[in-house]
């Protein structure tokens, strides 16, 4: 789409966590895209809260729909032409709003798992809580999922593992479960339950939650990091 511009704008890719402006912007997710240094959009804008999702989700959700990658290229476009003509400040006042929203500690939503059996919050009181939020038709999310059944073999009954899944259908998430094996609480994410999670913009999402409830860590995708960065959270919370 740049090249579009005929050498007027540039395309460039900063690494996650790494970038000066999502920094700037107290942006601590991703993906944020930028023009210059106009926050164009932000992770919320991309967000997907589960199967069945209509109305309320991001600007941009959900991902895998044309429309929202033509509304995308659309709002982009627009951008650029704003910052290319010197209309910096109306750019500035079409932004999207810097808007980061987490989690405190595990919301107050019941769970239920493909066994037909019902978790609530008082359920998992006194447990460290690894949550996991992931969808069949993302690639890496196989491979996490691997990753946190070694990590919950090694922790045993330490470490809940509670999977949410996103925008998948029941059977294929039964189908991989079944294929995996792995000792996870495999649930379903409706719109309302992953909304509870806060503002979910990329699979995987990992939240882990103190034997309190209280949030103590959260990772965005699988960045090369994740495994010895989670793996040192979780350690430390099991003290």
């Amino acid at each position: 789409m740049v090249q579009g511009f005929g050498g007027k704008a540039r395309f460039v890719e900063e690494n996650y966590g790494g970038s000066t402006l999502a920094k700037r912007f107290g942006v601590t997710r991703y993906p944020a895209i930028f023009v210059d240094d106009v926050l164009v959009a932000t992770p919320n804008d991309f967000g997907f809260y589960g199967k069945g999702e209509k109305e309320g989700g991001g600007r941009y959700a959900p991902l895998q729909s044309v429309a929202a990658h033509e509304r995308f290229r659309s709002d982009l476009a627009r951008m650029i032409d704003l910052i290319l003509a010197g209309r910096v400040e109306d750019a500035r006042a079409q932004a999207a709003p810097a808007k980061e929203a987490g989690v405190a500690a595990l919301p107050e939503v019941t769970l239920t798992g493909l066994d037909g059996r019902l978790l609530s919050r008082a359920d998992l009181a006194g447990r460290v809580v690894a949550v996991e939020l992931w969808a069949t038709w993302c690639p890496p999310c196989r491979g996490t999922l691997g990753w946190l059944g070694g990590l919950k073999r090694h922790y045993g009954d330490r470490l809940t593992v509670v999977t949410i899944a996103i925008q998948s259908e029941e059977a294929d998430v039964r189908k991989l479960s079944g294929e995996l094996g792995l000792p996870f609480i495999w649930t379903l994410g409706t719109p309302e339950i992953v909304r509870a999670f806060g503002d979910v913009s990329a699979v995987p999402t990992l939240l882990l939650f103190d034997r309190d409830g209280r949030a103590a860590a959260s990772f965005y995708g699988a960045p090369p990091t994740l495994h010895a960065e989670a793996e040192a959270a979780v350690a430390k919370l099991l003290g």
